[in-house]
């Protein structure tokens, strides 16, 4: 199970009852949950006014940059064609899988100082993450462009006779080149109307070059063609050969221009190689300082909530539950009977089911502090 439910109950006598009493109820008996304490340092309190208004602006903070995170994954696994163990191992938070970083979370006191206010630290957040964003999406537009126009070019050299680019298939010897009146010109004939072609395209026009024609290359379908004829007769015979179902390819054979577009694939070739390193190690680098800043958001979130609900002194003791997949409905109701003291209001709500009109994902109350946390951000296309 990737997903943790990060809860606070307030200190009983002390915080160590508290985390006991629920190691007692989740795991002594029942095996409903791995259990970790969520270590939250000694943050600035504020006013009422300010938590309140808090507490909103960590919950938009908190969708934004979980939205961060999991663009910043999903990119990784765009730029890594969706080799999903590959993909894996480049998704860590401080160089740990995501599911150590979270079960050993530890305050990063450096980048996030605890002597600032909580306002403070949020803005500080919202920066870095903000930055980010406007950085993956020039970085992802400047790579895409380079891929798009790579796969266009590849895509003019695979396919059909009848559509793919034939720069790479003729060569010199194959035309008539620099004649004032004669022109070579390339046709596509279906492999079932080869005998057809070679009884009918000298008298498809008039001026065909008698026994000109020669076959360049074939695919499964259709063979291609070469026949020389007098430059007055071109559109009396793409006419005629269309009639019988010979498709006349326009192509000019030019040297320059068939080395250009040779050099330009090698280009685009070179130039996404050049910046798939560094893009991956980007990626790896801003998908760790985003997680960081994603759980510090939600450890923010617990405290200002702790408060608000319980009061001060600041006394709630943070912990972090790893549901058994299997239990879950069940930990939901060992984890009602343990705190339905704390709010006689907050009726226990499953989840799961689908009430019309209520927006549970936006409303899920319980008598004490909850915050899912999803570990599982990548939707892989299968």
């Amino acid at each position: 199970m990737t997903e943790f439910w990060l809860i606070s109950a307030p200190g009983e006598k002390t915080c160590q009852q508290t985390w006991d009493k629920l190691m007692v109820a989740t795991t002594r008996t029942n095996n409903l949950s791995t259990n970790h304490k969520l270590n939250i340092p000694d943050l600035k309190v504020g006013t009422l006014d300010v938590l309140v208004g808090l507490s909103d602006e960590l919950a938009k903070l908190d969708t934004f940059v979980e939205s961060v995170v999991k663009k910043v994954s999903q990119y990784m696994a765009d730029v890594l064609e969706d080799s999903r163990d590959k993909v894996q191992e480049n998704l860590l938070a401080n160089g740990v899988d995501l599911v150590t970083y979270i079960t050993r979370f530890q305050w990063d006191m450096a980048k996030y100082p605890i002597k600032q206010s909580l306002k403070n630290i949020s803005e500080i957040i919202s920066k870095q993450v903000t930055q980010i964003d406007n950085d993956l999406k020039a970085r992802a537009s400047a790579y895409n462009n380079l891929k798009g126009n790579l796969q266009n070019l590849e895509r003019k050299n695979a396919g059909s006779l009848l559509t793919r680019s034939l720069a790479d298939i003729v060569k010199k010897e194959d035309f008539v080149i620099d004649s004032e009146y004669l022109i070579t010109m390339l046709v596509v004939v279906p492999k079932t109307s080869y005998n057809d072609w070679h009884k009918t395209y000298e008298t498809l026009a008039e001026m065909v070059v008698p026994r000109s024609t020669k076959i360049i290359i074939e695919d499964n379908d259709s063979g291609l063609f070469s026949v020389t004829l007098f430059r007055k007769a071109v559109d009396d015979f793409k006419h005629k050969a269309r009639e019988n179902k010979f498709t006349v390819r326009e192509f000019q054979y030019n040297e320059e221009e068939m080395k250009a577009d040779k050099e330009e694939m090698t280009r685009l070739s070179t130039d996404k190689k050049k910046q798939f390193g560094p893009l991956v190690r980007w990626l790896k680098v801003n998908f760790s300082e985003a997680f960081i800043a994603w759980i510090h958001i939600k450890a923010l979130r617990v405290f200002v909530e702790s408060v608000l609900r319980y009061g001060l002194p600041v006394n709630f003791q943070a912990m972090l539950l790893q549901p058994n997949k299997k239990n879950m409905k069940r930990l939901r109701e060992v984890l009602y009977d343990l705190y339905k003291h704390l709010d006689s209001s907050a009726a226990i709500i499953d989840a799961s089911m689908d009430i019309p009109g209520l927006n549970l994902s936006q409303q899920e109350y319980y008598p004490y502090v909850y915050y899912k946390i999803d570990c599982n951000l990548l939707d892989f296309k299968v």
